[in-house]
Order: structure tokens, then sequence, then C-alpha cells
């Protein structure tokens, strides 16, 4: 069977990135009726965030990423926290150390930077020199037991070696031993380093394939050597492209939004966010772009992940949500929006008229976000427009002599309707000699408030004579 897991550590938000990876191993799991585990990397204590354990949890909840296993969960492969798991690692390292595969190290922070600097001011690489593997082992005991501060390293082979790994991604990647230095993996506080750790839990948990991201492939000789030296079998790996700002930078904070709580709160869909983030990096068989997670599960596989980076569109994210909105049931959508408006003034409103104004709105609603601010138009009084180009061709001349008459023209009218509409507005053409849009833009702009605004028909359909007499003569007076 196979299983795949998702390690984020609790320090904050769930990265997009993060979600892509972990939805990458929820499709290849559920396709192969395998099994999704949750574990959490919490080790590093100083950089613990609280809540961000749940937080983590419930932004894949919400993305529909259902857990097999995990912390709360539960399993046949538990603890699922790290710091849980302490006396397991520490056995392994003992192990380690018993079989000369590792060493402590007592040189302190001050040494190391030292050496650092010297090694920069050289034109070298900066690296650790291994003058505690120089240490007999009698000393190193000695020094240990009489409880001097030190951490543990794993020993890199001396004679330089080819390590290979056959990525599912990128196929045949090599990567010489002497390109990775003798690597903590203990620290000082006794709590264990990715590296010892990572390769530990995955094969406790019996995880047969790792997916994460390419900022990882210099580690992979570490953790090809850690297997080796435990005589265990590494499961296979598959390392992700990264996703790219439109400039080719590294996604990052600085540029955007990267939390997938931000897009939520943004009013984007999560089926939305799902769809578009398995499009980053990773091709379907056909020109296919709108995909259920279902389908995903399906469609997915590790041959057609691409190696290069892929490019965070928001433009074309934009466009998926709208997609989604518009594919929504009327009822999916007044219930999807209620969170946004509860937080408005129009919460206690109609709901009838509210369910109304959605189903305007919805062709044109790019996220459920929008819909609070668009509901002026239909529950203010006297709603007042604020788009400059509005603002600007409603106070040109063409327009005001449209409204004057257009308002002249319902006065004499018992009701306005969407079967009325147009004898009232040919009527109107008739007396100012004014056609196409020239006509019909400067009463959508009065009645809809907005430049793209909903069809101006269903519009004058629900607001009704007196409503549009109103908003027709506020755009006049401007």
């Amino acid at each position: 069977m196979v299983r795949l897991r998702f390690a984020p550590s609790p320090t904050g938000f769930l990265h997009v990135g993060g979600l892509r990876t972990a939805l990458f191993c929820y499709l290849y799991a559920r396709q192969k009726s395998g099994k999704f585990i949750f574990r959490l990397e919490d080790t590093d204590q100083k950089r613990l965030v609280e809540g961000a354990e749940r937080d983590l949890i419930h932004m894949l909840e919400w993305a529909g990423i259902e857990l097999d296993e995990g912390p709360e969960i539960g399993g046949n492969f538990g603890p699922y926290r790290q710091s849980e798991r302490l006396e397991i690692y520490r056995q392994h390292v003992s192990k380690l150390l018993d079989e000369d595969h590792a060493y402590p190290c007592f040189c302190s922070s001050e040494r190391l930077d030292n050496l650092r600097d010297e090694q920069r001011a050289n034109s070298e690489t900066p690296r650790y020199d291994g003058l505690c593997r120089r240490l007999k082992k009698e000393e190193s005991a000695q020094r240990v037991a009489s409880g001097e501060t030190h951490v543990v390293r794993m020993k890199i082979p001396e004679i330089t070696e080819t390590l290979v790994l056959n990525d599912l991604i990128r196929g045949k990647v090599s990567i010489e031993t002497s390109q990775t230095e003798d690597q903590v993996i203990v620290k000082s506080d006794g709590f264990p380093t990715y590296h010892l750790a990572v390769v530990v839990d995955d094969h406790l948990m019996q995880i047969t394939h790792v997916v994460r991201g390419e900022e990882w492939l210099p580690s992979f000789p570490k953790h090809l050597l850690l297997y080796r030296y435990f005589g265990w079998d590494p499961p296979e790996f598959a390392h992700l492209p990264l996703i790219l700002n439109p400039d080719r930078t590294k996604l990052s904070k600085r540029q955007g939004d990267v939390a997938v709580e931000d897009f939520r709160d943004q009013g984007f869909l999560a089926e939305t966010l799902v769809n578009f983030i398995s499009l980053l990096g990773w091709s379907p068989a056909d020109d296919r772009e709108l995909f259920t997670l279902e389908e995903l599960v399906e469609e997915f596989s590790f041959e057609r992940v691409n190696k290069s980076g892929a490019v965070f569109d928001r433009e074309k994210l934009n466009w998926m949500n709208q997609q989604y909105i518009q594919n929504l049931d009327q009822q999916d959508l007044v219930r999807r929006v209620a969170p946004f408006v509860a937080k408005t003034a129009y919460a206690e409103q109609d709901t009838d008229l509210l369910e109304k104004a959605v189903k305007i709105l919805q062709p044109r609603l790019v996220t459920l976000a929008e819909t609070p601010k668009r509901l002026a138009l239909f529950f203010d009084e006297n709603p007042q427009a604020t788009d400059p180009e509005v603002l600007s061709l409603l106070k040109e001349e063409s327009s005001k002599l449209v409204l004057a008459e257009f308002i002249k023209q319902l006065q004499t009218m018992e009701n306005l309707n969407e079967e009325n509409l147009g004898s009232l507005v040919k009527n109107v053409q008739t007396a100012t000699n004014i056609k196409g849009k020239n006509l019909w833009m400067p009463l959508r702009y009065a009645i809809t408030l907005e430049a793209q605004g909903p069809d101006l028909k269903l519009i004058v359909d629900l607001f009704g004579r007196e409503k549009c007499m109103r908003l027709a003569q506020s755009a006049y007076e401007l």
C-alpha cells in the first residue's frame, strides 16, 4: 500500500506551496487506494506559533483534503508530532554513534562563526572542518558524560562517492558526497534536526513516496546516507518545481498573498484554489483547465509534473474563480456569501431581496468578498456611484441629455419592468437622436452604478419605477 505524508512545521500559516505538496500527496494516495498522513515537524521549539497546528489542519479540511492519520486522528504509526517522538530519535542516534556513523561535536557557536568568516575570506565554501570528528571516542564519551554542551553530527564518507537519486519528476539526479558537510542531526537541546527526524519517521511510518520542493534536493545525499547507515531501503522521491511570482522570483509574502487563508478570506472558493494549485507544475493530458477534486484524483500523475518553475498567475486564478461562482447553485452561492455579508450592515436585511441580488450579481462576481460592497445598490435607499469611470461618463453633456429624457419619459409611466424598458429607451432615442452605447451606457451607469454592472433589464425589473427614477435623478445632478 502506498503511504504519503504531509509534514509541515507549525510555525505559521499554510503556504500555497504547502497546499500543493499536500494536494499532490493526497491525489496520488487516493488514486492508488493508499493512505495520506499528516505529521507535525515541531522540533524547532523556538519558532512554534500557538494555534498553527489547528490552523494547518483546518485549511486542509477547507480545501477538501481528508487525513487518514494524524495527531488528532490517530493511527498505527504514532505519535504524529515529532516532539512526542524524542525517545525514538535517541535510540536511533545511539545506533549511529555505536556504529561510528556519527560523533559528538563540542565546537562553540563562536568558533563556528569564526571558521565560516575565515573560509569566506579565503573564497572557500563555508563548512564544518571536522575538528571533533578527529577526537578519540574515549575523550568524546568523557566530555559527554561530564555534561559538556554538544551536538551530534553524522559522518559523511571521507572518500568521495557519487550518490544517485531516481526522482519521479527529474529522473536521474547525481550529487557527490564531497558537496555535503558533516550535518548536525541532534541539536544541543536534545531535539533532532529535520534531516534525522524525517528519515526515521518516514521509515517507521512506512512512507513509500516522499513529495517535497526542489529546494530539498541538495539534502538528499544526507538522507540517502542515513538510510544506508540504518540499513533501510529509501522511499521514492518526487521533488516539485518552485512556485514563482510573475517576475519569476520565488513566491513570497513580500510580493503578495501566499497564505491559503488569505485567499479564503478574499472570497476564493476552495474548489477554485485546489484546481488552480493543481495546475502549478502539473499538466493534464488534454487542454482542460477545470477539474473537480475527484477528477484530479483520476487524472494526476507524477510523470506529467514539470521540472521548471510554475508562475502564480493571479489573473488566471480570478478567471477560474468566476467560472466556479457562475456554476454554483443559487442557494449554495447565498450560503457561501453569507459569512461575508454577516460582517456588514446588510446582515439583517430582507433575505428574499438578498437572494434576488445574489442571483443578479452572480454572472459578474469574481470573488465572494465582492458581494457586500455591491449590495449597497440593492439595499440602500439612495446608493451613490464611486467608480471614476462611471462618474466621468455621467458628467458628459450627452449623458445629461439621455438621463433628462429618461426621467421625463418615466414620469409618464405607471411602472417600469423588463418588458417595457425597451420601448422606453426607444422613446429616449427618438427624442434625443442619441444611439448605441451613447444611449445605453449612461442609463446602465446611472442605474447599476458600475462600469461592468449587472444586467440592466434584471435590475430594472427588481427596482421598479420609483428607485430607477431616484437613481437617474441622482446621476443627472452630478
